[in-house]
């Protein structure tokens, strides 16, 4: 199950942030996933859920946003959603279409609370 990697990996990437970040908290995290990347969104949920339970993590939300199979048709330069792995162009009809997206897996952002003393907008001690 490389689910669990991915959430492994996410979560080191997570953890590297807040890190940077001393006194905040990471409340979201949000991931691309491409349709074609083989990744079983419940699985990768699930996985997520149970290494960040009972952690300094527990309650982080995972996003994950579904990246659909597009290719873009060098001919009339369209770019179109694949359906039923059909790559030919559906305007022009070119057969010889290039993949630009449904590969992805991608960590696209954080959602940080930044509470701690120090922080820019927010009062310290004095």
């Amino acid at each position: 199950m490389h689910e669990l990697g991915i959430a492994t990996a996410v979560l080191d990437a997570v953890r590297t942030e807040a890190r940077r970040r001393p006194g905040a908290r990471v409340r979201r995290v949000g991931l691309r996933l491409g349709e074609v990347g083989g990744v079983d969104r419940d699985a990768l949920t699930f996985c997520f859920e149970a290494i960040t339970r009972d952690t300094e993590l527990d309650g982080l939300v995972l996003d994950i946003e579904h990246c659909p199979l597009r290719h873009r048709c060098p001919a009339c330069d369209r770019t179109f959603e694949v359906a039923r792995f059909e790559t030919q162009c559906p305007i022009c009809g070119c057969r010889d279409t290039v993949c630009v997206g449904g590969d992805e897996l991608e960590l696209a952002y954080l959602e940080v609370d930044d509470d701690g003393p120090g922080t820019p907008g927010t009062e310290g001690p004095q």
